[in-house]
């Protein structure tokens, strides 16, 4: 793994999120195989964040949150806390099973063998929404029951439960929608409005200026929906997200031509005729479907790709540079004129997927080494990058539905 690891483009950003990318190694949409994961993550966290594309379904917001305060409501000690932890999100599963539920159940095959849990999946996001006010990692918390258990034992309380001096600490959010009875034996993934309307209030008050808060606050529950730009609801997001969303839409179209050459450039090295034809095939698709059909506003879009970067590259995310000289590389030969049509045969598209692939992969580099090549499954990140929109949407349409907002039909 050490290996796998050692190409990647590094940031604190994506170091945050490689547990993310190891647990979806396999995920089409979500392997960065030519190194563009810190713009995709910056507009994933612009408009969800807190989200993560192995999150499944909303209520393990709250399932995580009332599995830890009965742990703490028993007293548990730091020693045994993460295995006591573990033997409750166990029972979580089969819980859900038990109710029915099938999809986005976490570890339904695995049961008690799981090896990412959902209380890690969901910790991050449950700090970035304000439901977990404990500030440090899940280890740390496990440490620190024992300093918390003590020191609310010498706080003094009124009538009311509160302590006197007005100090008492909270791992959770207070207001927390009280534990269902049967929990974790007996569970299912339906959000009542209570929990629906607890979770929006939750996602409106920290992520006022999202996407997100905006879509709890006023979107409807939809389907088949691809990408966030395409939401029926779209003239009416605030004008920044609108911009934001185009030049993301103008990134996810350009640069998805890159990942469809490098799977050519793979099934030709391979010598597989049938996936050479279908990522042929694929890319006039691209060319014509896409970029052809919006030829002008792409242009456009380039001739002002400083605002883009502004976006996207601010003092708290640094873009490394090898990645930015990639994609301006990229774009400037895809708009030139007629060039996107005809890139699949362009030398230099193809050194410049080449010489990407050996900076990232080095001796991994599929394209030089026939070993690594036999790994290769036909099929790496040849998705359109829609910035989590996949399990954003489920996450929406979970709260609406609990909000009782179920009336939103897609339309394209």
């Amino acid at each position: 793994m050490t290996s796998f690891l050692s190409w990647l483009d590094y940031s604190e950003r994506e170091r945050k999120h490689m547990l993310d990318v190891i647990s979806r190694f396999r995920d089409r949409e979500t392997r960065d195989e030519l190194g563009i994961g810190s713009v995709r993550d910056v507009f994933a966290d612009i408009f969800f964040p807190g989200t993560s594309t192995i999150q499944t379904r909303a209520r393990y917001f709250l399932f995580i949150p009332w599995m830890y305060l009965r742990l703490e409501s028993k007293h548990s000690l730091s020693g045994n806390a993460a295995q006591l932890a573990r033997s409750e999100e166990t029972k979580l599963i089969y819980g859900l099973l038990k109710s029915g539920e099938k999809e986005g159940v976490i570890g339904s095959d695995a049961k008690e063998k799981l090896q990412r849990l959902p209380s890690n999946i969901y910790w991050h996001g449950l700090g970035i929404w304000g439901i977990r006010l404990f500030k440090g990692t899940q280890s740390q918390y496990d440490h620190y029951l024992d300093r918390y258990h003590s020191i609310s034992q010498q706080n003094q309380y009124n009538d009311d439960g509160e302590p006197i001096d007005g100090r008492k600490r909270y791992n959770w959010h207070p207001d927390l929608p009280s534990i269902p009875k049967e929990f974790p034996e007996s569970c299912d993934f339906q959000l009542t409005h209570e929990e629906a309307r607890y979770i929006q209030e939750k996602i409106n008050a920290q992520l006022h200026d999202t996407l997100l808060a905006f879509l709890a606050e006023n979107g409807r529950a939809c389907e088949s929906i691809d990408y966030p730009w395409e939401h029926p609801q779209f003239a009416s997001f605030p004008d920044k997200i609108q911009t934001q969303l185009e030049h993301a839409r103008n990134f996810s179209e350009a640069i998805y031509g890159a990942s469809l050459l490098y799977n050519l450039m793979l099934a030709e090295a391979a010598r597989d005729d049938k996936l050479q034809k279908l990522y042929r095939e694929k890319m006039r698709e691209w060319a014509v479907g896409l970029i052809s059909k919006r030829y002008d506003v792409l242009v456009t879009w380039f001739k002002q790709i400083d605002r883009f970067w502004e976006i996207v590259q601010t003092p708290s995310v640094r873009i490394p540079s090898m990645t930015k000289q990639f994609i301006m590389r990229w774009l400037t030969l895809v708009f030139a004129p007629g060039a996107a049509i005809r890139i699949v045969e362009n030398a230099d598209a193809r050194r410049l997927i080449r010489e990407r692939e050996r900076q990232l992969k080095r001796s991994l580099a599929r394209l030089d080494n026939p070993r690594t090549l036999e790994l290769w499954n036909g099929a790496a990140g040849d998705s359109r990058l829609d910035y989590r929109w996949g399990i954003t949407q489920t996450l929406l349409n979970d709260i609406l539905q609990g909000l009782g907002r179920n009336s939103h039909v897609a339309s394209k």
